[in-house]
């Protein structure tokens, strides 16, 4: 009858419904804070770990989206540190200026100066090329698995090139 009733297949009776009041056997016990905070710690030992990343497959679409947010951030994060070196350069006597950083990037060797460009070059092409595929996205278009697949390769693609000539630029 119960299993019935669970199922919503049979209506219970009356006296079913009272004899089935649920009771819940409950013990508590007066415990200090440290007792708790122990009872806590050992429930968390215990208590089962979310898979979290680690059970999926790394899909194109997952690597992008997040190499997306991290070359913004990353790319936010030395605009405002150049602001604030400019800015800083300003408000003290420190000479900080165009002029200073070509003169300093120009005395370096060929190789640190591509690898510099390399470092800043990659990482603005990507987030420009994957920004064009968010706007095609929103205007409805390749947004079937095929040609979301296809244009994260389109994406790496159009990275490398202009990637490689923005940093071998002289």
């Amino acid at each position: 009858m119960l299993s019935r009733v669970g199922l919503g297949l049979a209506r219970p009776s009356r006296q079913l419904l009272f004899k089935s009041t649920l009771t819940r056997c409950i013990s508590t016990v007066k415990a200090s804070h440290d007792q708790e905070q122990e009872i806590l710690v050992q429930q968390r030992r215990i208590r089962p770990e979310s898979p979290h990343l680690t059970i999926y497959k790394p899909q194109i679409t997952m690597v992008l989206s997040s190499l997306h947010r991290i070359t913004g951030v990353a790319m936010a994060g030395a605009f405002y540190a150049l602001a604030v070196g400019y800015a800083a350069a300003g408000l003290t006597s420190f000479h900080f200026d165009s002029a200073l950083i070509v003169s300093t990037f120009a005395s370096l060797p060929t190789y640190v100066q591509v690898g510099a460009k390399a470092v800043m070059a990659y990482p603005f092409a990507f987030h420009a090329f994957n920004g064009i595929r968010h706007l095609v996205w929103d205007l409805g278009k390749e947004l079937s698995i095929k040609g979301v697949i296809r244009t994260g390769y389109a994406v790496l693609a159009a990275t490398a090139v202009f990637g490689s000539y923005l940093a071998f630029l002289y």
